[in-house]
């Protein structure tokens, strides 16, 4: 769920979003069966391919007006965002309402969330450990749970009004001078509070303050935890690092084209939710040595690891401009994604311009034509496989999967 400080629609449209699951084709992908690669391509090496750096895209949105939603760029404000590093501290309230007591145990409620600590741990590769103090105290709220905006799409300040209410009415027991991060998490019989928004603090405001500490980051979890599970702590955390949202703000048809399940920034419940091989990179759990730039025409030969494995390369990059880039990377049936429909070579266009719930990035399906398997999304059969290639003609991009086993792929990217 992206920031609230631009979610001005209801309820109702969110949940249409969640579940809308009819797939618009792409109409800019051609799909090949690979061939040699021309006479003419350079097998160029790495000095010529271009460094890391020369595919890192910038963030271009327009900070002035989104300051907080997080883009696709790798030039993360962390002034304002998150560092998704090392141990987090956390503390987790449990908040109850004069119209909705609760009547179940907050062991009970914090079980639905606190597995995606340890699934972030993995899918991290270790680099960021949640570490959650939960507070198992339910904490009554100073107003009703339909006093708080949720039904009207809630705006930051009343956002921000809710989480200095759980955080005033806890704090005569709980020290919160320690914490980076603060989960409030609401009783199961406030329907009210309905959906699960992410808090990034707006440098020079007041902000919430306790203990002594400027509390800059927060998700308020709603009733959709009980739908999406675990992953929504996953999700929603990943917006305090920079990262958007990638499913389509405008649900249409289908709210999931973008991206399907390929990332838990898109369908949180989808087959593959691994943060994408990009993602990784942005967030620094990848390092530069594991991803290959072609920023200059040439072409270069690619083997791939599996994102979901920690070493290796894990991504090529074609820099096609300022703000766009093709991305190919490895997807396996282990780790994060045991659930994939499909593995194989996944292909993504990136544009770090496109804001949150716009489409930063879309995956280029293989298989537009073909029907979803039952239970699986139409993009979950997106990969390419050994001797089929991907083309886009007029960014001059040709991506040919030469080989592939069970640890990944061998990908040849071409850039003319």
């Amino acid at each position: 769920m992206r920031s609230v400080r631009f979610t001005k629609r209801t309820w109702a449209t969110l949940l249409s979003a969640a579940l809308a699951a009819l797939l618009l084709p792409l109409a800019a992908v051609q799909f090949a069966q690979a061939e040699p690669a021309p006479k003419s391509a350079s097998k160029s090496g790495p000095r010529d391919a271009g460094s890391p750096a020369d595919c890192a895209l910038p963030s271009s949105t327009d900070g002035t007006d989104a300051p907080d939603e997080g883009d696709e760029g790798h030039d993360t404000d962390y002034n304002v965002f998150q560092r998704p590093a090392g141990d987090l501290r956390v503390g987790m309230v449990f908040v109850d309402f004069p119209d909705a007591p609760a009547t179940e145990s907050p062991d009970d409620v914090a079980a639905q969330l606190t597995p995606g600590a340890e699934w972030l741990r993995e899918a991290s590769y270790d680099k960021v450990r949640l570490d959650i103090t939960q507070h198992k105290k339910w904490v009554r709220m100073p107003h009703k749970s339909t006093d708080y905006g949720y039904e009207r799409g809630l705006s930051h300040e009343e956002h921000e009004k809710y989480i200095k209410d759980a955080v005033t009415a806890a704090d005569p027991d709980v020290d919160f001078s320690g914490y980076d991060m603060v989960y409030v998490v609401p009783t199961k019989n406030a329907s009210a509070i309905s959906f699960s928004p992410t808090y990034v603090y707006t440098p020079g405001t007041p902000g919430v303050v306790a203990d002594g500490n400027r509390l800059k980051w927060s998700v308020t979890f709603g009733q959709d935890m009980w739908r999406w599970g675990p992953k929504v702590l996953d999700h929603e955390t990943a917006h305090t690092f920079g990262l958007p949202d990638l499913y389509a703000f405008d649900a249409g048809e289908d709210a999931h084209r973008f991206v399907g399940g390929w990332d838990v920034m898109g369908l949180i419940g989808g087959a593959g939710p691994q943060y994408s091989a990009w993602h990784s990179w942005k967030l620094g759990w990848t390092e530069d040595g594991q991803v290959a730039c072609r920023a200059s025409a040439g072409s270069d030969t690619v083997r791939l690891r599996a994102v979901e494995k920690r070493d290796g390369v894990k991504m090529a990059v074609v820099r096609t401009g300022r703000t766009t880039a093709y991305v190919v990377e490895s997807r396996r049936a282990s780790g994060a994604d045991t659930g994939l429909c499909a593995t194989g070579a996944l292909v993504y266009k990136i544009d770090s311009s496109t804001r949150s719930g716009h489409g930063p990035v879309k995956v280029m399906d293989a298989k537009p034509n073909a029907a979803p398997k039952k239970g699986c999304h139409p993009l979950d059969d997106a990969p390419y496989k050994a001797g089929e290639s991907f083309e886009d003609a007029e960014a001059g991009v040709r991506i040919d999967v030469l080989s592939a086993d069970g640890d990944g792929d061998t990908v040849r990217v071409t850039k003319k």
